[in-house]
């Protein structure tokens, strides 16, 4: 007998419901917050407002797409974080009354082990998926991970971050340029035209398989607040190279370690997740890397790489198998509950 799930995720910006049958996503509905487009980046506050103005109207929206009843649900699962927590409670909330009022049980889901398991959401039965164990880069505006999966429940974290992720260096950039939030998508395009070998920026030097980026945030600020003092139009002259090169050195740092932990591990069943999984160039990169060193590559459709409900109903149906349900009293959390090796 197959199971339906509603999923919830309203960890930051996105207010999205989803509705899956055992694997087979029937809908998935995303909300986003145009709001913090006049700020430069996600205001909490107005985040979580949004997300009560538009997480009924989403539901009500994926039931109807999906083509079922709400009596026909067999669970409901909510992100439980890391994220913004006033973003997460609306959507906590929300997941516990739903629980409730239908007497189903509820499911909570880390947001970084659903961005991985988005990958086994099918579309069509020839779709391919990782085999295990695999490896995910897990690259957003919040989190920079290397990630060993082994099953759907087993993660451990081989490398992270140590201070900004990789994302919030791409919109960093982008802010330093002038250019629109979020920053990510802006520089991507701009770059397609520009020449990536035109300014060298310095990479970090952080042991194993962990990164850094505010270092490389600072040296962009200061090239560019060095470069206008000689050329007040320096970026307009130079933005799509600016662009590139800073895409580029992100890019490198990103699949050095990477490649680092697929020769410690040994593993070349490689994947990819997060909203930064949608930049073309780093698609590109990881495809080049794959084909150079006989990997098996995985690379996310564009509509499961940014924060959607969909992720979080297929981590859902993983622990609804398991009986892996929660109680009442659960709340959510800021950080990631990821174990590192």
């Amino acid at each position: 007998m197959s199971i339906l799930i509603l999923g919830i995720e309203s960890s930051c910006d996105e207010t999205s419901a989803a509705i899956i049958q055992d694997t087979k996503i029937l809908a998935n509905i995303i909300a986003g917050q145009e709001v913090h487009r006049n700020y430069g980046g996600v205001v909490p506050e107005l985040a979580s407002r949004a997300h009560q103005q538009n997480i009924i109207p989403v539901v009500d929206q994926a039931i109807k797409q999906a083509n079922i009843q709400k009596n026909q649900l067999d669970a409901v699962a909510f992100t439980r974080g890391p994220g913004l927590l006033g973003s997460l409670l609306v959507g906590t909330s929300f997941a516990k009354a739903f629980s409730l009022a239908m007497n189903i049980p509820i499911i909570e889901v880390d947001h970084l082990k659903a961005h991985i398991l988005a990958h086994f959401i099918k579309k069509d039965e020839t779709q391919a998926i990782p085999e295990f164990p695999f490896l995910c880069l897990t690259v957003s505006g919040g989190h920079t991970q290397i990630v060993r999966i082994d099953d759907p429940y087993t993660f451990s974290t081989l490398g992270q971050t140590i201070d900004d992720a990789a994302g919030e260096a791409f919109d960093k950039a982008a802010k330093i340029m002038g250019l629109p939030y979020p920053g990510g998508p802006v520089i991507d395009k701009l770059a397609t035209t520009g020449n990536a070998e035109k300014f060298s920026f310095p990479e970090p030097k952080v042991p194993g398989l962990d990164y850094s980026f505010s270092g490389l945030k600072t040296s962009f600020l200061y090239f560019i607040r060095d470069a206008l003092k000689k050329d007040a139009n320096f970026i307009e002259k130079e933005k799509a190279n600016l662009a590139a090169s800073i895409q580029r050195t992100i890019i490198e740092i990103l699949m050095k370690k990477l490649n680092m932990a697929v020769k410690e591990t040994g593993i070349r069943n490689i994947a990819l997740a997060g909203g930064v999984s949608a930049n073309s160039e780093l698609r590109k990169a990881l495809q080049k890397a794959g084909n150079n060193n006989s990997w098996k590559v995985f690379i996310p459709e564009i509509e499961f790489t940014t924060d959607n409900a969909a992720m979080i109903a297929i981590a859902a149906y993983y622990k609804y198998l398991e009986k892996d349900f929660c109680s009442q009293d659960v709340t959510p959390y800021a950080r990631s509950s990821f174990q590192k090796k």
